[in-house]
C-alpha cells in the first residue's frame, strides 16, 4: 500500500471524527457523502447512515470522555477511507481538498499539536477553568 494513502486516510479519519463533535459537522458530513457518491453512488445512502451512526457514537463518547470509542470510530473510518482511496486513487485529490476546506484552523504558534486532552476534577466549592487556547473569565 502507498504510504501516502495510509497517511491521508489517517488524517481524514481523525478530522472526520474531530468534526463530529463540533458545529462544523454538517459541512464535513456532506463533503464525505459527496466523496463516496462520486466513487460509489450505490453506497451513498449507506455511507450517510453510517456517518450519522458514527456521529451519535462520537457525541456520546465525547460527553462520557470515552477515548476507546473515539479511537474505534477513528480506526473504522480510517479503514473505510483507505479502501476507498486504494480502489479510487483519483479520490485522493478530492479528499485533500475537502480536508483543506473543513479542517479546523491550526494554531499559528504550534502546528505540530493536533489534539488536546484535558481532565479536571473539582469537589466542594472548587472551580476548574481549562482552555485549549484563549480564555476570558468574568465573574461577578
Amino acid at each position: 500500500m502507498d504510504p501516502e494513502i495510509g497517511s491521508l486516510a489517517q488524517s481524514g479519519a481523525a478530522t472526520l471524527v474531530t468534526l463530529m463533535a463540533t458545529d462544523a459537522w454538517q459541512a464535513a458530513r456532506e463533503g464525505f457523502v459527496q466523496l463516496w457518491r462520486r466513487a460509489h453512488p450505490e453506497r451513498a445512502e449507506a455511507v450517510t447512515a453510517e456517518l450519522d451512526a458514527g456521529y451519535s457514537e462520537v457525541r456520546a463518547a465525547t460527553v462520557a470522555d470515552d477515548q476507546v470509542v473515539l479511537s474505534e470510530v477513528r480506526a473504522e473510518w480510517q479503514g473505510r477511507l483507505r479502501r476507498l482511496l486504494v480502489g479510487h486513487p483519483e479520490a485522493a485529490a478530492e479528499l485533500r481538498r475537502l480536508l483543506d476546506e473543513i479542517s479546523p484552523p491550526a494554531s499559528t504558534a504550534d502546528t505540530s499539536v493536533t489534539s488536546v486532552t484535558q481532565r479536571a476534577t473539582a469537589s466542594g466549592r472548587a472551580r476548574v477553568y481549562q482552555a485549549g487556547r484563549d480564555q476570558h473569565i468574568t465573574e461577578r
